[in-house]
């Protein structure tokens, strides 16, 4: 650990009263510099995304796992020490960083290793999984711990403020992409366009498919023109085209019924948060079938963020963002609550 960090110890954010955030749910507090166990990197934060998810943290939508914890996972860092031993989950080679790297820390921290999921490559669904800012402390805070094994190498060309949205909203609207199966050349639709789904469309875009987004916000429909996006409507009116598949990302359930009616036969609704409100009473014909499916999106693999991060570095996606300093970030979390930017919010130490 720095000299200048166990000196001065280090301001954050704690979830100490779960519920509605416009209530004070967090707390800024002075505190510790946490020191790394063993197989772990102590980070010094740059920049972290600010995510619908930690918003549920803090609402109490997600039940508690870690009383008081630090919310954040989308996290650009520095590495300023290393905890002894380099090793993995269950002796697995952990990737090697020096002090001084520049690093990321996503969502999924932990997982066995050892169960049926986690050997056939569903690590996301590892019944002994933990995650960033939920389980463990994460980024809302001027210093985080991460194990080595779960960190990740950055893209070069994007600075700390545009790469910290890569390390969820990123991943997870890549895992969705590939859940909802879309195609080559298909027409994929898009309902709710903030962080997470104005990264997936460029993605989408770049692979050749003809994107419509459907979104209740005036502002980030503009954005979706502005990237290319075939139409732009409102978040429950029909697209001009059926659907080959659908990404909702807006956390309504009664979008789903909109969005599976979009769909073309064999169209594919995949659903990227992992909490949704309510789903209304489906009609079976109306919207399932046909061979029309839904899929849940949980969590990623490491494999997912490799190829995603990959991708970043070979195609340049805009990344729109809003800069908040670190001790408003209970301001940038109501901001996302009510739709007050569009993109995505980033925390600045």
């Amino acid at each position: 650990m720095t000299a200048s960090a166990a000196t001065t110890g280090m301001t954050g954010w704690r979830v100490r009263r779960p519920g509605p955030i416009d209530g004070g749910p967090l707390d800024f507090v002075r505190e510790a510099v946490p020191e790394p166990a063993a197989g772990e990197l102590l980070v010094r934060v740059l920049a972290c995304g600010v995510c619908r998810t930690d918003l549920h943290v803090a609402e109490g939508d997600l039940p508690v796992h870690r009383p008081g914890v630090v919310p954040g996972h989308e996290v650009v860092g520095e590495v300023v020490a290393r905890g002894p031993g380099s090793a993995g989950a269950l002796g697995s080679p952990a990737p090697e960083f020096a002090v001084g790297d520049r690093v990321g820390i996503a969502w999924l921290r932990h997982t066995c290793g050892i169960c049926r999921y986690c050997l056939r490559g569903a690590e996301n669904l590892c019944p002994n999984s933990a995650y960033t800012g939920w389980d463990a402390d994460g980024g809302y805070a001027e210093y985080a711990t991460v194990p080595a094994a779960y960190a990740h190498r950055l893209p070069d060309g994007y600075d700390d403020m545009e790469t910290a949205p890569l390390l969820c909203a990123g991943i997870i609207g890549y895992r969705a992409l590939q859940r909802a199966d879309l195609p080559r050349g298909g027409r994929l639709g898009i309902y709710g366009f903030g962080g997470s789904a104005h990264i997936a469309a460029q993605v989408a875009l770049a692979r050749g498919a003809e994107v419509h987004v459907m979104t209740r916000d005036p502002a980030a429909r503009e954005l979706a023109a502005d990237l290319g996006a075939a139409s732009v409507q409102g978040a429950a009116d029909r697209p001009p085209v059926q659907l080959d598949s659908a990404i909702l990302f807006a956390p309504i359930g009664e979008l789903v019924l909109p969005a599976l009616d979009a769909l073309d036969r064999g169209g594919i609704l995949a659903i990227a948060g992992i909490h949704l409100s309510d789903i209304p009473a489906l009609n079976y014909q109306r919207h399932l079938f046909q061979e029309r499916e839904i899929r849940s999106v949980t969590a990623n693999t490491r494999a997912d963020a490799r190829e995603f991060l990959a991708l970043a570095g070979e195609h340049r996606i805009h990344v729109t963002t809003t800069g908040y300093s670190l001790g408003t970030a209970d301001r940038a979390l109501a901001d996302l609550e009510h739709g007050r930017f569009t993109g995505a919010a980033v925390l600045i130490p």
